[in-house]
C-alpha cells in the first residue's frame, strides 16, 4: 500500500513505534500512541466544525506540544493549515486571514482573538479538552471525513514576501510529502532514539520539515520556547540540554552558536542562506553536515548536498527523490555543465501555485518541456550552475529578492510600504552586512518633512520585525546611473537613528547617564554600531534584532557578572528599564 498523505505516513510510524517518545518539551514527553490519540480526538472535533479536504484552518500558537497536535489534527481531519505567527503585526495577520479565508481559527489562551468574525477553538480551554477526551481516539477513517483525502488535496498555505507589497499565499498539497520523507530517510537517517529540534517558526515551511523529520521516522521532536532557540548561548544550551541529534538551522544561527559539545556524532543541516566555508570548518568536524536548498513554492526544499567536508565552494547538492532541477537559459534551453543559468524545479514537490493569484501563478509555474504532457516547473528566479559531476551551485538572484538572516524577503514589499507614507516620494531598500549582522536599510526622498523614526514605525505597523529597516535615510535626491535608474551601489552609508523624545526634551545617553545605565547604553551602542543610545530608547526600535539581543545579554553578563536571562532584554521597554533589571540583580 502506497502511503501518500501525511496522516497515512504518520499512522504507519505510530503502528511501528507506538511506545517510542514522539514529543518532548520542558514539562512532558508524549509517546507516539498517546500523541496519535490526542490528534485523532481533536481531528474529529474539527470535522464536526466543517473541516475537510481543501478547507483551511488558521493556527496561532506559541511553540509547545499543543501546536504540533493542532497541525496534525488539521491534517488528519483532511484540512490544510494556515500558520499565523502571533508576533506579527495585526494588520499583516488580518490580511493573511482575509486572503486565505480559513473556516476556523485554532489558538491558545495566550494569544488574543484575531477578530474578523472567524469561529475559533481555544485549545487549552478546559471545556474543550473535556469534550475532546470524550471522543474516540482511534485513527480517523476516510469515511469519517467530509470527503476522501487524496495527495492532490491541500496540506498548508504559507505566505511569503511579495514584490507588490502584499504577501502571497503558497498552496502546497500532500503530493510531495512521500518523496520528501524518503529523501530525509535516505540522507539524514533520523529514527527511533534520535531527537530532532523544532527550530523554525511555524510561519515558515522549514517548520514542517522539522515535524516530518521526526514524526514520520519514529524520532522524537523537541519543542522549546522561542527564546530558548535564539542563536548563541540559548540555542547551545537547548542543543546540549535535550541531547539533540538532528538540527536544521540557518547560517545565521550556526555562525552565532558555539559548536563545542553539541550535536557530536549527530547531523546538522544548513539551509535558508548561503553556507560559508567558515561554517563548514566550524560544524563539519565530529558530525554529518548537509546543505539544503529550496523555495517556499515547493514542498519545503528541492536539493540537498553532503556530507560536507571541504571548506571550499559549498554546493546545494542534487535533487530530492522525485524531483528535478533544470539549469536553463532565457529560451528554456539547458546550459552546458559549469555554465550559469536560471534554476527551474520540477517533480512531485511542486506547489499548486499562489492562492487566488492566477496571473502570478501562471508567470512562475510554467509548462515543463522536459516532462510528460501537462507537467509544470517552477521558475525560481535563482541563478546557478551544474558541475559535470551533477553537483548544483547557487550563484545569486535575478531579481530583488534577498535572504536576510534566513528569511526570504522581497525588497519591493518594503519599498512599497515606505512609499505608502504620505510624505514619501520615492523609496529604496537594500541589505547591508552579512549573516547575523545583515539588516535592511531604507532610503527615501520626501515632499514634506518627516522623521526617520516615523517612517520605521509606519513600516512596523504592517511588516514583521525582520523586514523593518534598521535605518531610514532621507535624501535630497537619489544617485543615478547613466540610464537614469537609481544607482544602489552609490547610496551613502545609512544615517544613525535619532534618539530624541517626541516632545523634544533631550535625554541622557551613555555619555551623560550615570552608573549602570551608562555602561548598558555603551554596550548597546557597541552591539548596534550606533553613535548614541539613550536610557529612554527601545533596543529594537534602534534597529536591534533577536540575534543582537542575545549578544547584548552575553555582553551584559560578562561585564557585570550577573545571571541575566535573554527574556530580560526581550521584555525591557527601554534601555533604562534593562539597566534597572541589571541593578536589581547586582543587589542580590
Amino acid at each position: 500500500m502506497r502511503l501518500n498523505t501525511v496522516p497515512e505516513l504518520f499512522e504507519s510510524t505510530v503502528a511501528r513505534r507506538g511506545g517510542e517518545p514522539a514529543l518532548i518539551d520542558a514539562e512532558s514527553t508524549l509517546g507516539y500512541a498517546e500523541l496519535n490519540t490526542r490528534i485523532n480526538r481533536l481531528a474529529r472535533r474539527l470535522i464536526a466544525h466543517g473541516v475537510g479536504p481543501d478547507t483551511l484552518v488558521a493556527i496561532a500558537m506559541p511553540k509547545c506540544n499543543d501546536l504540533i497536535v493542532a497541525i496534525m489534527a488539521v491534517l488528519k481531519a483532511g484540512g490544510a493549515y494556515l500558520p499565523l505567527d502571533p508576533g506579527y503585526p495585526a494588520e499583516r495577520l488580518a490580511f493573511m486571514l482575509s486572503d486565505a479565508g480559513p473556516v476556523l481559527l485554532l489558538r491558545s489562551s495566550s494569544v488574543a482573538s484575531l477578530g474578523a468574525g472567524l469561529p475559533e477553538l481555544v485549545l487549552d480551554d478546559p471545556a474543550l479538552r473535556t469534550a475532546c477526551a470524550a471522543l474516540p481516539g482511534h485513527d480517523v477513517a476516510q469515511h469519517e471525513r467530509r470527503a476522501e483525502l487524496r495527495p492532490e488535496h491541500l496540506m498548508y498555505v504559507i505566505h511569503t514576501s511579495g514584490s507588490t507589497g502584499r504577501p502571497k499565499g503558497v498552496a502546497v498539497p500532500h503530493g510531495g510529502v512521500r518523496d520528501m520523507a524518503a529523501t530525509q530517510a535516505a540522507v539524514l537517517r533520523a529514527g527511533p532514539g534520535d531527537r530532532v529540534l523544532q527550530w523554525a517558526s511555524i510561519s515558515f515551511d522549514a517548520a514542517f520539515w522539522d515535524v516530518a523529520l521526526a514524526l514520520l521516522s519514529g524520532a522524537a521532536l523537541v519543542m522549546v520556547p522561542a527564546e530558548d532557540l535564539l542563536p548563541g548561548r540559548p540555542l547551545w544550551n537547548t542543543l546540549l540540554k535535550y541531547g539533540i541529534t538532528h538540527a536544521v538551522l540557518p547560517p545565521v544561527a550556526l555562525s552565532e552558536t558555539d559548536a563545542g559539545d553539541v550535536l557530536v556524532g549527530g547531523t546538522v543541516m544548513s539551509t535558508g542562506d548561503s553556507c560559508t566555508p567558515t561554517l563548514v570548518r566550524k560544524w563539519s568536524p565530529q558530525r554529518r553536515m548537509f546543505n539544503g536548498y529550496g523555495p517556499t513554492e515547493v514542498t519545503v526544499g528541492a536539493t540537498i548536498g553532503g556530507p560536507v567536508r571541504d571548506a571550499g565552494d559549498t554546493g546545494i547538492g542534487t535533487p530530492w527523490i522525485g524531483n528535478e532541477v533544470h539549469v536553463l537559459d532565457e529560451r528554456l534551453r539547458p546550459v552546458p555543465p559549469g555554465t550559469e543559468g536560471e534554476l527551474y524545479i520540477a517533480g512531485s514537490g511542486l506547489a499548486r501555485g499562489y492562492l487566488n493569484r492566477f496571473p502570478a501563478t501562471a508567470a512562475k509555474f510554467v509548462a515543463d518541456p522536459f516532462g510528460p504532457p501537462g507537467s509544470r516547473m517552477y521558475r525560481t528566479g535563482d541563478r546557478g550552475r551544474r558541475e559535470p559531476d551533477g553537483e548544483l551551485f547557487f550563484t545569486g538572484r535575478a531579481d530583488g529578492q534577498v535572504k536576510l538572516r534566513g528569511f526570504r524577503v522581497e525588497l519591493g514589499e518594503i519599498e512599497t510600504r515606505l512609499a505608502a507614507h504620505p510624505a514619501v516620494q520615492v523609496a529604496v531598500a537594500v541589505v547591508r552586512g552579512e549573516l547575523a549582522d545583515a539588516h535592511v536599510v531604507g532610503y527615501v526622498t520626501t515632499m514634506a518633512p518627516v522623521e526617520p523614526g516615523e517612517l520605521r514605525a509606519h513600516v512596523a505597523g504592517s511588516l514583521p520585525a525582520h523586514m523593518v529597516p534598521t535605518r531610514v535615510t532621507v535624501l535630497d535626491r537619489f544617485p543615478t546611473l547613466a540610464n537614469g535608474k537609481i544607482d544602489r551601489e552609490a547610496l551613502p552609508e545609512p544615517a544613525a537613528p535619532a534618539a530624541v523624545r517626541p516632545d523634544g526634551i533631550r535625554e541622557f545617553g551613555s555619555r551623560e547617564a550615570g552608573g549602570c545605565a551608562a555602561v548598558v547604553c555603551a554596550i548597546v551602542e557597541d552591539v548596534l554600531g550606533i553613535p548614541e543610545a539613550r536610557v529612554t530608547d527601545n533596543f529594537f526600535r534602534l534597529g536591534g534584532h533577536s540575534v543582537q539581543a542575545t549578544r547584548l545579554a552575553v555582553r551584559i553578563r560578562e561585564r557585570f557578572e550577573v545571571r541575566l536571562p535573554i527574556r530580560a532584554v526581550l521584555e525591557a521597554a527601554t534601555i533604562g528599564e534593562l539597566a534597572a533589571s541589571v541593578e536589581s540583580r547586582l543587589r542580590g
